[in-house]
């Protein structure tokens, strides 16, 4: 049988690790809003963003972050790209990438349908490997179209129109800010152009 004190230190224990694993990260949300074309060639504004834990380097457990996500102005499509360290990364290349669905893509310089097909990847200026080592500048490389651009949803028709591919990969500058600050808050899309088309 434990006894009061052992069970206390035990205890005490557990709770100081709890606080040391969860006092040592820094959290941050990382964004980015740049103007580009889906593939209509429609002006749209494209926002990237994510967020990170990030641990001191002589601690041992590595910087952790969400997927990223890739939205276009006035379409319904997001896209999540994945590293190993995510449940959700696609088998179609290594890196940051996000897989084509065959049923949405179709890659833009083959024609042949997307589904093996890494459609967006972070590809520089140097190799990663994971979202937690990005930079604040980046390589975005899109490399397919959707199938269609819209889709029925239910009773309506919605836009599922994104970045337009490129052999030239996009040059992204984010910003990295504390999470739960005001500054940490996504730029908003302009909903208005929307309407307008």
């Amino acid at each position: 049988m434990i006894s009061f004190d052992a069970f206390r230190i035990k205890n005490l224990v557990i709770g100081l690790t709890f606080l040391l694993l969860q006092g040592c990260a820094s959290y941050y949300t990382h964004y980015a809003m740049f103007p580009g074309e889906n593939s209509s060639g429609e002006s749209r504004q494209i926002r990237v963003s994510w967020q990170t834990a990030d641990y001191p380097g002589w601690w041992f457990i590595r910087d952790q972050s969400t997927a990223m996500k890739v939205e276009t102005q006035c379409s319904d499509r997001v896209w999540r790209l994945a590293d190993d360290s995510h449940e959700q990364a696609g088998i179609c290349a290594k890196g940051v990438r996000g897989c084509g669905d065959p049923a949405l893509d179709v890659s833009a310089f083959s024609g042949d349908s997307a589904g093996d097909v890494a459609c967006m990847k972070i590809v520089g200026p140097e190799p990663v490997e994971r979202i937690a080592d990005i930079e604040a500048r980046f390589l975005l490389s899109v490399a397919c179209r959707p199938s269609a651009t819209d889709v029925s949803k239910g009773d309506e028709v919605v836009n599922v129109d994104y970045l337009r591919a490129s052999t030239v990969a996009y040059t992204v500058y984010s910003r990295k800010v504390p999470r739960g600050t005001l500054n940490a808050r996504l730029p908003a899309f302009d909903e208005s152009v929307c309407k307008a088309d």
